[in-house]
């Protein structure tokens, strides 16, 4: 099978390149299947992991945000952060998400809650990728 080059850039720098043979994300607008040869595309990317194939294993990565381009060749991701799950911190994910849980079940007027909506979607993104390698 064709593979693609798959480049992950966050502000910090390059998380990684390499090929893979298929390329699985969320945009959006929805969940984005790329393979060699898909068309042209630009899109801005949702809280999600990104699942990359290649020929004998799948790794995955946590990514918050950003976008991706998309040319029949390369898959260039431009993501706010992104974490290979042996870069997460588990226990900080876990307080994390359990922090965003107790700030959304309070009914107070000062919490902004699509912070703690979007932490607690980073924290389960987090946590998602680490257990289910």
């Amino acid at each position: 099978m064709k593979t693609l080059m798959v480049s992950v850039v966050t502000p910090d720098g390059p998380v990684m390149e390499d090929a893979f043979e298929m390329v699985s994300l969320k945009a959006e607008n929805g969940e984005l299947g790329i393979l060699h040869g898909h068309i042209p595309l630009v899109a801005p990317l949702s809280i999600g992991a990104v699942r990359l194939k290649g020929q004998d294993e799948t790794k995955k990565l946590a990514v918050n945000g950003g976008f991706v381009e998309v040319r029949p060749d390369k898959v260039t991701i431009l993501a706010q952060s992104a974490e290979k799950p042996s870069d997460i911190d588990v226990e900080r994910a876990r307080k994390a998400k359990e922090r965003a849980e107790r700030r959304l079940q309070t009914k107070q007027d000062n919490i902004d809650f699509k912070r703690a909506e979007n932490a607690l979607r980073r924290a389960i993104n987090r946590l998602d990728v680490v257990e289910n390698r």
